[in-house]
């Protein structure tokens, strides 16, 4: 690859067009990270700590809470770094490990909402077999499989990405190392590459997005099924949450890397990306700690004892002093 490539590093362009509202951005963008970081750590803190939570289904979030958050260490820092430097240099392998550990968590991301999905329909289809069919040992490889998949599939898209030779410029119109901003720059970016880069993303996106339609179909043919309208909307609110993000997540996710691309998009493409790269992470747990009760029922427990700790926190550090 070092030998076919003339370009070592690269600039992320970003928000450079503007200039003057690079400082504003830093500081809505800083304390929407913080916000993120929290409200995800919080979700993972009441799964854990509760037992009434210790079930398939919040470990599954605890899953997504995790890797959404791992998501956005591999792009907000440094986005942040930049919004704040004069230079806005990668290079080459830095590049191409941001590319590989984000599509990779992305990836991962999507196939955990599929999990999630198979493990509401398992639900509610066989609620008597549940316990059978979604045990310990079954999330654990449903999670280490979307996890694995995700980061083949996007070794396979780096690999592809990173043996182009970019000898047309260095200057990626992203702030961050996305597919298109990237390949826009080789030289040697043929048809069967594209096609090849649009069949990994498309399996990811739409294969998993599918999934979830199918347990979606099943679900909705059970739950009309059902005598009772207290039974439907009680069955419905538990896979509210759910149907919310995968929309938010793929509606997002689809209008950016399932249409076509040209250079003039890619100003589109970076004001898209600041959506799903931090609105996204941030709008997830609230949703989750906002339409379920169980989290909302946790959240509230897990507070009131922190509430009732710290005056006794407080007055032991006094008397020590």
């Amino acid at each position: 690859m070092g030998n076919r490539t003339a370009v070592s590093t690269f600039l992320l362009w970003g928000f450079s067009s503007f200039p003057e509202l690079q400082h504003l951005l830093f500081v809505v963008i800083f304390l929407s990270h913080i916000t993120i970081l929290l409200a995800n750590a919080s979700i993972m803190v009441t799964i854990r700590l509760n037992r009434s939570l210790h079930k398939p289904m919040y470990f599954f979030l605890f899953g997504l809470s995790l890797s959404e958050t791992c998501t956005t260490m591999v792009i907000i820092p440094r986005m942040l770094v930049d919004l704040l430097s004069a230079s806005k240099t990668i290079s080459l392998p830095e590049c191409a490990t941001q590319m590989l550990f984000f599509f990779g968590l992305g990836a991962n991301n999507c196939f955990i909402l599929s999990a999630m999905s198979y493990d509401r329909y398992t639900a509610i289809r066989n609620p008597l077999h549940y316990p059978i069919l979604m045990t310990q040992k079954v999330c654990f490889q449903l999670m280490g499989a979307s996890c694995v998949l995700g980061f083949l599939i996007s070794l396979c898209i780096v690999i592809i990405v990173f043996n182009l030779s970019f000898c047309n410029s260095n200057i990626i119109q992203h702030f961050f190392c996305d597919i298109a901003p990237v390949v826009s720059l080789a030289c040697n970016y043929t048809i069967l590459q594209q096609m090849a880069l649009l069949t990994f993303t498309a399996f990811v996106l739409v294969g998993s997005f599918s999934l979830i339609m199918i347990s979606y179909v099943f679900i909705v043919a059970t739950v009309v099924k059902m005598p009772s309208a207290e039974g439907r909307y009680k069955t419905f609110s538990t896979c509210s949450s759910h149907f919310t993000v995968v929309f938010i997540h793929y509606g997002f996710a689809c209008f950016v890397y399932l249409r076509t691309k040209n250079s003039d998009s890619f100003g589109e493409d970076t004001l898209m990306a600041v959506t799903y790269t931090v609105l996204t992470p941030l709008l997830n747990p609230i949703i989750y700690s906002l339409r379920n009760k169980d989290m909302q029922t946790a959240l509230r427990k897990d507070l009131g004892n922190v509430i009732r700790l710290f005056p006794q926190i407080v007055d032991k550090r006094t008397q020590k002093n």
